[in-house]
């Protein structure tokens, strides 16, 4: 028990290394933020433009959707950083993870919210339309509240898979909590800032969790 206890528990260590590892909770707290956002966001203003049925952009929708569900989170971040400068196009590395991440974020997200939309009862567009309200103006003011309502169970889960692939972002040097664990861990040739690491994702994903638990029993009768 010593040995363990020393190996993935060193308070020596930990102390050493905490400013750091708390540095690094900041930047996946900021990357998670961000990539929930606009990936949530994105993925609504989709499903939206899906709505109106102009074939071309629905063709584009739907290739975006199937392209980023299909290709890996990593896949997607590595050639944002790397490969976009060859279009001529530089961004930051935490920038490319938020890019990455959200644009997956939001081929799922788009599919949630259009599976909503469609589950909306016909007789609801044409009852907000004999009030006069136009397409755009029935689908905003009537159809997406309760589609997003809807929507939101099938969105937690997968929300919460991707928003850990933050992760990830260490393999292109983004200094978040598992980049800052593993250089500690090399240069103090000891576990503990790995196990200090981990308390941290749960401190962000813990309450993801059970927020996503409240909003499945709160909205998931509606499905």
């Amino acid at each position: 028990m010593r040995r363990l206890a020393e190996t993935f528990f060193n308070a020596e260590v930990i102390a050493t290394y905490l400013p750091a590892l708390l540095s690094g909770f900041r930047v996946t707290l900021e990357l998670a933020a961000a990539v929930v956002t606009l990936g949530i966001l994105l993925g609504l203003a989709l499903a939206m433009l899906r709505a109106f049925r102009f074939r071309l952009l629905n063709g584009l929708i739907v290739a975006f959707v199937d392209v980023f569900r299909t290709l890996p989170q990593l896949v997607v971040m590595v050639f944002a950083y790397f490969g976009l400068p060859y279009a001529g196009i530089t961004i930051s590395a935490f920038a490319a993870a938020v890019l990455g991440l959200a644009l997956v974020l939001a081929a799922f997200a788009e599919e949630a919210f259009w599976a909503a939309i469609t589950a909306i009862p016909r007789g609801q567009w044409e009852a907000a339309r004999s009030t006069g309200l136009s397409f755009g103006q029935a689908l905003a003011s009537v159809v997406m509240p309760q589609a997003v309502r809807i929507a939101i169970p099938l969105l937690t889960n997968r929300t919460i898979a991707i928003t850990k692939g933050t992760a990830l972002a260490s393999v292109i040097s983004v200094p978040e909590i598992l980049d800052k664990a593993q250089s500690a861990m090399s240069i103090s040739a000891n576990a503990s800032p790995l196990i200090v690491g981990a308390g941290l994702y749960l401190a962000i994903f813990g309450p993801f969790v059970v927020v996503s638990r409240w909003l499945e029993r709160r909205y998931g009768w509606i499905i």
